[in-house]
């Protein structure tokens, strides 16, 4: 027998799973590697090589370019095993792919070191209890991340913040000392932004332009009903063999997010709502019909069709397409101008011919008295009261005016060039505009007119067929009709504030199409 104080070439592999382990205020690393060093003691090895694996999942060592390299230099005959410090640092097996690495061992010869004792692959015992360390091991990650999981679940549930902080909404904060949600400065951005879309607006871009959000993450941040107060949570990551993600180098990625049953959905109340959930269903609304039917918000797109976006098929009940052809524009039923298993005889109708008759139904129910009263009593409800989000703004008004001191003072003190500073000045400018807007808005005002002075306000709506046709669209969005149409007649028609029933709109014979002519 070959004696143990004989010098064997060995390399050292130490692995943490977080980038948070591998820390100088954490000992996983040094007490792996003293460890490894008593082991080395007592067997007689000679560590050659120490090879970190940091942010490396047990389920994924194989997917790094440092455990490519540790199987292809255990292939040297001068190579004699692998010392960790615990079987647990080589593999936590997720799938039966994983053994593989087992396999490497074995037809290497390499003798696995373990301050237990050594495994040596190649003997029935060996091979034996090295397929019970690796499942023992693989059965400790599953029960870890069981306990962790469930652990965040019951704070989720009972309105508590179990991730990180890069996690959480934009605009919104989460106090671990007193375990309490609260808004930032920046939720004013977003409640601007859902009123923006409310009244009309259809633009990402000139929505984001105007409070300073990228548009690409305002049309995510106007999904969170975190706004309306309540935390959802619709999603979960993926714990499946299947939902392992790797970045190139083998470290740890992001799992996939995938739908909750719907028994584990959570909602829970954390907050006052900043955006009514009315106001949020809306705005859910329009947002979905922008998404739907391609709303052509973009400045420099040709608008001809006023009502391209709003129309359905009064006969199949699908999308109204829009369609120039050879001079002539028409609205077409999708069932007819794209291959569709659903047979519809709605004919093609003559954009002109059709959007008159479309043109005098909204006039009138535009002046129709109890729908403008409805708007006129919203109103009323909500002035003359003060707004609590007005001292948020003055806080954030007042955190202005100090980031614009200190950009001075570091110009002064030659900190930075005149070109930052301007370039700082200007960032800090939208802000203050935005912020001087709301602030505005937010102080309580008595109402100047009554609710039937406002409802005849609104009578001017009768001048709806001498609009242009982006002042239309406006006024279409912020209300969302949904309006079906079949051969020139109106057969279905609703806005947001409450449907209207359709015996009330349906014209049937008279009124619904122009007379011949």
């Amino acid at each position: 027998m070959e004696s143990l104080m004989t010098t064997k070439r060995v390399i050292e592999l130490i692995r943490v799973s977080t980038e948070g382990q591998a820390g100088s205020d954490r000992a996983s690393i040094p007490a792996q590697r003293a460890v490894n060093q008593r082991t080395a003691q007592v067997y007689g090895l000679e560590i050659i090589e120490s090879i970190e694996l940091v942010n490396v999942s047990g389920a994924a060592v194989l997917r790094t370019s440092e455990m490519q390299r540790l199987l292809k230099t255990i292939e040297s005959p001068t190579v004699h095993g692998v010392v960790v410090r615990e079987f647990s640092r080589v593999m936590r097996p997720d799938d039966f792919a994983d053994y593989v690495l087992l396999a490497a061992f074995q037809n290497t010869g390499t003798v696995l070191y373990l301050p237990d004792g050594p495994i040596d692959f190649r003997s029935k015992t060996g091979r034996f209890m090295g397929s019970i360390r690796a499942a023992v091991a693989g059965l400790e990650r599953t029960e870890i991340l069981e306990r962790i999981w469930t652990a965040k679940e019951e704070k989720r549930r009972t309105g508590k913040h179990p991730q990180s902080e890069i996690t959480l909404p934009f605009g919104v904060g989460y106090d671990r000392k007193v375990q309490k949600w609260f808004y930032k400065p920046e939720v004013e951005k977003v409640r601007e932004a859902a009123r923006l879309f409310l009244l009309g607006e259809a633009s990402y871009k000139d929505v984001g332009r105007k409070v300073g959000i990228d548009p690409f993450n305002l049309r995510v941040i106007l999904r969170n009903p975190i706004y309306t107060g309540w935390r959802v949570y619709t999603q979960r990551r993926d714990a499946s063999s299947g939902g392992i993600r790797t970045r190139g180098d083998g470290r740890q990625a992001d799992r996939p997010k995938i739908a909750r049953a719907p028994e584990d959905v959570i909602r829970v109340k954390v907050l006052d709502p900043v955006i009514s959930e009315s106001d949020f269903s809306r705005l859910q609304q329009i947002m979905d019909l922008k998404k739907e039917n391609h709303w052509r918000a973009r400045p420099e797109y040709e608008k001809r069709f006023t009502y391209s976006g709003f129309l359905r098929c009064g006969e199949c009940g699908n999308r109204v397409y829009t369609q120039g052809k050879q001079g002539h524009d028409w609205y077409v039923c999708k069932s007819r101008k794209v291959r569709s298993d659903i047979a519809c005889s709605n004919p093609y109708m003559r954009r002109g011919t059709l959007e008159q008759c479309l043109d005098r139904l909204i006039s009138e129910k535009l002046m129709d008295r109890k729908f403008l009263e409805q708007l006129a009593r919203r109103y009323m409800r909500g002035s003359g009261k003060p707004k609590p989000e007005t001292r948020r703004i003055e806080n954030e008004f007042a955190q202005l005016k100090d980031k614009k001191q200190r950009i001075m003072e570091a110009f002064f003190e030659g900190l930075i060039d005149r070109t930052e500073r301007d370039r700082r000045l200007q960032s800090l400018d939208v802000d203050a505009k935005l912020y001087g807007d709301l602030l505005m808005r937010a102080q309580p005002q008595a109402p100047a007119i009554s609710a039937v002075g406002l409802a005849e306000i609104f009578s001017v709506f009768h001048e709806w067929e001498f609009l242009g046709i982006v002042d239309k669209r406006k006024l279409l969005r912020s209300t969302m009709p949904d309006i079906h149409v079949q051969d020139y007649r109106v057969t279905g028609l609703s806005f947001v504030p409450g449907p209207i029933n359709s015996d009330e709109i349906n014209h049937t014979d008279t009124g619904s199409s122009l007379p011949p002519a």
